[in-house]
């Protein structure tokens, strides 16, 4: 990791603020931003580890999506959000994301990388680990089994599970437990049942 960082690399330049997505942010982030580039972050990793009662779920069939787990590392994507933006961003991203406030809101140093490497203050969404929805480490066939049968408000769970793998291959990342969860669902897909409107 290249550690030669300028004092002016903290940026925020005219009030301009950063978000870094690991899942579907980083393939439908839903907010205006001026510029995205590839990123990473220390000390948290990506987990499907958060039940979903919402947008791949219900309550009684719940789905699986991804949380930020402490330990270890991500690869993203941050999204530079311009300063006028600022309160529409978060106020859309809270609305998204804090449903069922499974997730804690924090600010985290991450790295954007590039030529040269950035390091920034990002707006970042990590699991509670003292949450309901809070999973765990699952086992794959578990995983295998939530995602085959959750759909909520966003869609169908493979889907989204399969759209942050193709994410993350354009951004020439390899997530082993991902990669091997999309193969399993892609090798034993079988069409979705019509859902009913909720």
């Amino acid at each position: 990791m290249r550690a030669s960082v300028m004092s002016t690399t903290l940026d925020h330049p005219a009030g301009d603020f950063w978000v870094f997505g690991y899942g579907s942010l980083m393939w439908r982030p839903g907010f205006d931003f001026v510029e995205r580039a590839p990123a990473r972050l220390i000390g948290l990793h990506r987990a499907l580890c958060v039940y979903s009662f919402v947008h791949r779920g219900t309550p009684e069939k719940p789905g699986l999506v991804l949380g930020l787990d402490r330990g270890g590392a991500c690869r993203g994507v941050a999204f530079r959000v311009s300063a006028k933006a600022r309160a529409d961003t978060i106020e859309y991203l809270r609305a998204r994301e804090q449903v069922t406030k499974v997730y804690i809101e924090t600010y985290r140093t991450i790295t954007v990388l590039g030529t040269p490497e950035r390091r920034v203050t990002g707006l970042v969404y990590c699991v509670d680990r003292g949450h309901a929805q809070y999973a765990g480490r699952l086992t794959l066939d578990h995983q295998l089994r939530l995602v085959r049968e959750g759909h909520g408000r966003s869609g169908i769970n493979r889907d989204y599970v399969l759209a942050t793998v193709e994410a993350l291959e354009a951004l020439g990342c390899h997530d082993h437990d991902l990669h091997l969860l999309a193969e399993r669902l892609k090798s034993s897909h079988h069409p979705h049942p019509v859902a009913t409107q909720q």
